[in-house]
């Protein structure tokens, strides 16, 4: 299982994944006043303004179907459409951040972090994980044609 790159792929972004629950995502401020947005939501103070259970269930999703994904490597096509979906998934993520971070305050200031980035290089990683997989499939198919 672990001697294919492709797990090595889906691993990464598993382990990327889970970094978010612990990492800020930006500081905000608006009004002079300096929020932190996080997993939580949008904090000021230790207090939840805003919610984020929509942005840790998203998270928390796709980690599970990372960790699908790990453990069916047996079937490789299913394994593709799994990593679709999460793709799918991850740009939902995107999607939650942007309305988080520019619908929830007019003319804030908005200083992302790097942990922002982490589910586009999961992203990469997926598609890659996807292409590797792709290959392995072929292979199969085509050692199962000459016998």
């Amino acid at each position: 299982m672990v001697q294919r790159i492709q797990t090595l792929y889906v691993l990464i972004s598993a382990i990327l994944l889970s970094l978010l629950f612990s990492l800020p995502f930006a500081d905000i401020v608006f009004s002079n006043k300096d929020y932190l947005f996080d997993i939580r939501g949008i904090v000021l103070n230790d207090k939840v303004m805003i919610s984020g259970l929509s942005i840790a269930i998203f998270i928390a999703m796709t980690l599970l179907v990372h960790v699908i994904v790990l453990f069916i490597y047996k079937k490789r096509i299913l394994q593709m459409r799994m990593l679709v979906f999460s793709i799918i998934l991850m740009l939902g993520l995107f999607g939650i951040f942007y309305f988080f971070t520019y619908y929830s305050f007019d003319d804030a200031e908005i200083h992302f972090k790097l942990c922002i980035a982490f589910p586009l290089v999961a992203i990469i990683f997926d598609y890659l994980a996807i292409r590797a997989i792709g290959k392995d499939e072929a292979l199969i198919r085509s050692a199962d044609r000459i016998r």
